[in-house]
């Protein structure tokens, strides 16, 4: 898959560290354990693995910790909103307690990793909190508070912000954690290679062949065999029957990060309601930035995604001073049925394949979780928390209703796009893309700066729906599953795993751009 960190988005995360440069698999191999996905969950359980003398190889598609992982808000806490009390009604108080103690666990985890490595990562502890100017939601905070302190988590509630903005009320957990992702996790990257094994980045799974073992095919031919595998490739690569596609719904947010001139408090935060406003900090050099993120929708669904970023800085501005912007960026992230991450067998019929996905956005504490109870699972070793990952467990007829409408917006998005016809002019302006017709045929059709013409094929290569265009990152958009595609066709997010045809102008024909 393509790099996400193009010119039109700058995490701060991936702009304050080095790039990693890990060679692609030219040869076939033979491992242990193979993980397709090169992020939190894939380098920790690669470097656990590795410490238990386990051979195994990290295959990444683009380069490591610059997907969801590098463009995260990057909250090391178990406060994931107002999460428990729908655990403990669709899952009952047991997964409920499980759901809390891997997040929980996952805190303590992390510093002991960080103190045991000496990593420099600017991990600090500090409270986290759901707030709300709603008197609906107050409600919803003091039925949440009730919960998390049956859990065993220590939580208040206030009636006032350290920062100008009004609530009505505010459930804090303490001791909870904020940390630098890549700056924690290269080192870990390191301890891998250190350890005998391998990662191996610009190499994308095209095919994998169940059995014992598995075979792994890459985009350029070459095989790994492996006794095991571990996808955690953001999406899953491979189904293998799971049904995945219509379990996972493909969501994208916002976040800016600004200097300002004002002292953030030592607290982060996110609100109840819609739409959402996370805020945290980030100490850059001499200066702070606070990031303020948010605007959460389905992926393609919507017109103006320049708006999003407006939003936000709109919202930063009523509070704090800007200095500048320096930086902006947008995170994909899938949500299951029911909210709680698929992590652990692929399916309970393929023993040994196993899947991580669908972290709601929570991805630092989840993804840690996820890669324990991976690796206890490869290890034989017994997980606590493990029955409430697992993605063959039973849903609530809530959780069934949620499956139908999303599979019928797929369906409805399908044929919507098969009968909406593209414009005829195809005087575009640099910067621009919009659906057009040609021949007869629909393209997309975007003017790079450089005044050059791009026109694709924008029928998604995935399962076929028709791809719309997000101005805010010159991307062709599936409103169906997700995928995502540069101007010129290359693959920016799964599941899709061909790229789209790229053709040139050639006086108002299109010809193969080969």
């Amino acid at each position: 898959m393509g790099n996400v960190n193009n010119e039109y988005l700058k995490s701060y995360w991936v702009a304050s560290t080095k790039g990693t440069n890990y060679p692609s698999l030219k040869e076939d191999i033979k491992v242990d354990v193979a993980i397709v996905g090169g992020g939190i969950v894939g380098i920790t359980a690669g470097y656990l693995l590795s410490m238990q003398g386990v051979k195994t190889a990290v295959l990444e598609a683009s380069k490591i910790l610059q997907g969801a992982t590098g463009f995260t808000t990057a909250k090391v806490t178990s406060q994931h909103g107002l999460t428990y009390g729908k655990i403990i009604n669709s899952m009952g108080i047991e997964r409920a307690k499980e759901y809390a103690e891997a997040n929980e666990a996952s805190i303590g985890f992390i510093e002991k990793t960080i103190n045991d490595l000496n990593i420099e990562c600017d991990f600090e502890r500090m409270p986290a909190g759901v707030y709300t100017n709603d008197d609906k939601y107050a409600k919803d905070i003091e039925k949440e508070l009730e919960v998390v302190s049956m859990l065993g988590i220590k939580a208040k509630i206030i009636d006032k912000l350290p920062i100008n903005i009004p609530i009505k009320s505010a459930l804090i957990f303490e001791n909870q954690a904020q940390f630098h992702p890549r700056k924690y996790l290269i080192p870990m990257a390191e301890k891998i290679i250190k350890a005998g094994n391998n990662i191996y980045e610009n190499t994308e799974v095209f095919e994998v062949e169940p059995g014992n073992p598995i075979k792994l095919v890459t985009t350029n031919g070459r095989k790994v065999t492996a006794g095991k595998v571990i996808i955690c490739s953001h999406f899953p690569c491979y189904d293998g029957g799971g049904l995945y596609l219509t379990r996972l719904r493909p969501e994208r947010s916002y976040a800016i990060a600004a200097h300002i001139k004002e002292e953030f408090p030592k607290i982060m935060l996110i609100n109840a309601e819609d739409p959402t406003r996370s805020l945290r900090y980030q100490r850059d050099g001499e200066k702070q930035l606070v990031l303020v993120g948010g605007e959460n929708h389905k992926v393609a669904h919507g017109e103006d995604f320049e708006v999003h970023y407006d939003n936000l800085e709109k919202f930063a501005r009523d509070i704090f001073t800007i200095e500048d912007i320096p930086y902006r960026w947008s995170l994909q992230d899938y949500i299951t049925v029911d909210t709680i991450p698929y992590v652990g067998k692929l399916m309970s019929s393929k023993e040994n394949i196993y899947v991580a996905t669908g972290f709601r956005k929570w991805g630092m504490t989840n993804g840690t979780a996820a890669a324990r109870i991976l690796v206890d699972e490869i290890l034989g070793v017994h997980n606590p928390w493990k029955e409430v990952f697992d993605p063959t467990r039973k849903f609530t007829a809530k959780a069934y209703g949620k499956l139908f409408t999303e599979n019928f917006d797929v369906a409805k998005e399908l044929i919507i796009g098969k009968l909406k016809s593209g414009e005829k002019d195809i005087n575009i302006e640099k910067g621009e893309g919009k659906v057009v017709e040609l021949d007869g045929h629909k393209y997309g059709a975007y003017r790079d700066d450089d005044g050059k013409l791009h026109i694709v094929n924008i029928t998604c290569t995935h399962v076929g729906c028709e791809l719309k265009w997000n101005d805010a990152e010159k991307s062709w958009d599936c409103p169906c599953h997700g995928s995502r595609f540069t101007y010129d066709g290359e693959i920016l997010e799964g599941p899709a795993t061909h790229r789209l045809n790229h053709y040139k102008e050639k006086k108002n024909k299109v010809d193969w751009n080969l």
